[in-house]
């Protein structure tokens, strides 16, 4: 059965319809490595509308024990360059289609490829910090894990943030 997604409609910036999340694990997701409980109930609630992939090096190694009973596709690279891979990843998908978490200069190729192909592109610090060119490369930047899945939960929000 495949999931309903969700439309947004953003004045100036034009309707969306996003059918897939693609996101950073850790410093965008977690915090050292963790997944805060509220974190873990946003994916489960988000995974029954969308198809989420989760990307990551992993560098605290515990990504596939935190999202254990969740609904996500686990993707773990262990290539040095981490930036084009998830880059390459996400040229299979629609990315117009895509809503995508990163915070780290490997995210910045995917951030920009999907925002210049029509879909969100969201630069997230979750604690960690955000490099500036994820940031450049993002049409919004917002602080929190938590924050991050409640523009998607309660897409009012992204709607007012992307308004012209």
């Amino acid at each position: 059965m495949s999931k309903s997604g969700i439309s947004i409609d953003i004045p100036g910036f034009g309707p969306r319809h996003i059918t897939t999340v693609l996101t950073d694990y850790t410093g965008t997701l977690s915090q050292q490595g963790r997944l805060a409980p509220e974190v873990k109930a946003n994916l489960v609630r988000l995974a029954e509308l969308l198809d989420i992939h989760v990307l990551t090096a992993d560098t605290f190694g515990c990504a596939e024990e935190e999202l254990k009973g969740v609904p996500v596709i686990l993707v773990q690279f262990s290539t040095e360059r981490l930036d084009l891979e998830k880059q390459r990843y996400g040229q299979k998908l629609a990315l117009e289609h895509c809503v995508v978490y990163g915070n780290g200069n490997n995210d910045r190729l995917l951030l920009k490829a999907t925002k210049e192909a029509g879909g969100i592109a969201v630069a997230v610090d979750n604690d960690e910090g955000c490099a500036t060119d994820a940031l450049l490369n993002s049409n919004i930047f917002i602080v929190g894990a938590v924050n991050a899945l409640n523009l998607l939960l309660e897409p009012r929000g992204c709607k007012a943030t992307l308004r012209f």
